[in-house]
């Protein structure tokens, strides 16, 4: 996404709300204590003044019912390996 973009449309309200899982320059954002530091990204610390904007730093899947599908598949997948059969989520080169 274009972020500057949907800063805009934000702040005109053609976006009414805006829900983040992914943000480009997380890698220096997320998974950090910058509790004691100065955000120095001006876009996701102005998405994170919006009071219709949620950032989830990729908690967003962490449902019930995803956590269940990704564990089905895992072991279907697996079993499949072990037994020879067709993977269907097998991601060949």
């Amino acid at each position: 996404m274009n972020t500057a973009d949907v800063i805009q449309a934000l702040k005109s309200g053609q976006l009414g709300y805006l829900g983040l899982d992914v943000y480009e320059q997380e890698s220096a954002l997320f998974f950090h204590d910058l509790s004691n530091e100065v955000i120095q990204d001006d876009q996701i610390t102005r998405l994170m003044s919006f009071p219709n904007v949620l950032v989830t730093c990729h908690h967003g899947f962490f449902t019930r019912e995803a956590m269940q599908q990704i564990a089905e598949i895992t072991f279907a997948n697996a079993d499949a390996f072990a037994t020879g059969a067709v993977m269907p989520n097998e991601i060949k080169p």
